[in-house]
């Protein structure tokens, strides 16, 4: 069976298809170029944070010294929500840059895993080639 690959833009959810099984494994991953939020049991499953400082240590402190290292961009304190800090061109980091695979698959975090049945649009995905201008 052929399948027609269409034009997605991420920003425009009427663009996205909904999502079907095996759609993932022909997909460029462009839902790895939007923003990541994530929690701590995600920074810890990530090991970019330790169990014990989950306990132990403010999560403001927690999210100054990510922000340091450059692996956040940003920390919500009400929500103790992390986002995720992606490459220049807007790529996650734990994306493969030629394999466009994940490279943390195991560990990666819940948003990821839930995707496409939570997000901007539960059931769809951003599926096709990405529109760029």
């Amino acid at each position: 069976m052929k399948s027609s690959i269409r034009v997605v833009d991420v920003d425009r959810l009427e663009t996205w298809s909904k999502y079907k099984p095996g759609m993932c494994d022909s997909c460029a991953a462009n839902c790895c170029t939007m923003p990541l939020e994530v929690q701590l049991p995600d920074l810890v499953r990530l090991e970019l944070v330790d169990p014990f400082e989950v306990d132990n240590v403010d999560h403001k402190l927690i999210a100054k010294r990510l922000l340091k290292a450059r692996l956040i961009d940003h920390y919500n304190p009400k929500h103790n929500i992390f986002t995720m800090a992606r490459r220049a061109g807007g790529d996650c980091n734990f994306l493969h840059p030629t394999t466009r695979m994940c490279t943390v698959y195991e560990k990666r975090p819940e948003t990821c895993r839930l995707h496409p049945k939570k997000g901007p649009k539960p059931g769809f995905c951003a599926y096709g080639n990405k529109n760029l201008g």
